[in-house]
C-alpha cells in the first residue's frame, strides 16, 4: 500500500470536520474522493498532507507515519497536491512557477535542473508555448493545468488533486481528464476530489464518498454510484443526486 488512513479525525472546536476515517490505497490506482459540499473532503486532503495536525488517527505513506511532520517534510517524501482555488505565484512566469514545485519536491532541485524539468512538464499538460508569461495572464483553465504542472515537477508518488475540473468547460474537462490518466500511466498514484460526477466515475478505480466528516462508502465506481445511502447524501444536492440517479439507471 502506498497510503493507509487510519481512524483520522479532525475537530475544530466543537466540530467534527472529519470522523473516523479509514482506507488504504494501492500503488497505481485513481481513488476518487466524493461527497456534499462540506463534507470534510479538503479538510481530509490537508490531514493527509500535514496541513492540519490530526486530532485523531495516523497516516502512513510508503511506511512511514506523516503525523507531526510539517508539510514540506511531506513534500520532500513525494507527496504532491493542487488546490481547489488555484494558487499561482503571479508575479513569476509560468515556468518559473512550475521550477518551484521542482526545487522543493521530492528531488530538492538546482536551479538548472528545475527549468529542464518545468519545461518538460509544461509540455506534457499543454502551456509549453506560455511558459515566459506571467502567471496572472492565464485563463482558468490554464490555471488549473499550471497548478497541475506545479506539482507534477515535484516529482511525487502520490498527488492529491482537489477539483481539477471545477470551472472547465465540457471540452476541458476531457482533456484534463485524459492528462489524469496520463499521468497514472507515468506510475503516479492519485486522488482526486471532484464534483463532476461522470468524469470522476469513469476515470477511478475506487471510490470513497465522505459525508458529514463519515466514510459511508467505498467500492468500485459501479458500486458506489448504486448505493443509496450515497445518493441520499447528495438529496441537498439535486443537481449531483440527479446525476447519480441516472448513472445508476445507466
Amino acid at each position: 500500500m502506498i497510503l493507509e488512513v487510519k481512524n483520522v479525525t479532525k475537530v475544530f472546536g466543537g466540530l467534527t470536520a472529519v470522523n473516523d476515517v479509514s482506507f488504504d490505497l494501492e500503488e497505481g490506482q485513481i481513488l476518487g474522493l466524493i461527497g456534499p459540499n462540506g463534507a470534510g473532503k479538503t479538510t481530509l486532503f490537508n490531514c493527509i498532507n500535514g496541513i492540519y495536525p490530526l486530532t485523531k488517527g495516523s497516516v502512513i505513506f510508503r511506511g512511514q507515519q506523516l503525523n507531526g511532520l510539517p508539510t514540506y517534510k511531506v513534500a520532500d517524501l513525494g507527496l504532491a497536491r493542487t488546490h481547489q482555488i488555484v494558487r499561482p505565484l503571479n508575479e513569476l512566469t509560468v515556468r518559473e512557477n512550475v521550477m518551484v514545485g521542482a526545487c522543493f519536491g521530492r528531488k530538492n532541485m538546482g536551479l538548472g535542473q528545475a527549468t529542464e524539468v518545468a519545461d518538460e512538464v509544461l509540455a506534457f499538460v499543454g502551456l509549453d508555448k506560455r511558459a515566459g508569461l506571467l502567471a496572472n495572464s492565464l485563463n482558468v483553465a490554464q490555471k488549473k493545468r499550471l497548478e497541475m504542472a506545479r506539482a507534477l515537477a515535484a516529482q511525487p508518488y502520490l498527488l492529491l488533486l482537489d477539483e481539477v475540473l471545477a470551472g472547465l468547460n465540457p471540452t476541458e474537462v476531457t482533456g484534463m481528464v485524459d492528462t489524469i490518466r496520463k499521468i497514472r500511466e507515468q506510475g503516479i498514484t492519485i486522488i482526486m476530489i471532484e464534483h463532476i460526477m461522470h468524469a470522476v466515475m469513469n476515470v477511478s478505480d475506487r471510490v470513497i464518498v465522505l459525508n458529514y466528516g463519515t466514510l459511508i462508502a467505498e467500492g468500485t465506481p459501479a458500486e458506489v454510484q448504486g448505493n443509496q445511502e450515497v445518493i441520499e447524501a447528495y438529496l441537498g444536492d439535486p443537481d449531483l443526486a440527479e446525476r447519480l440517479l441516472e448513472e445508476e439507471r445507466g
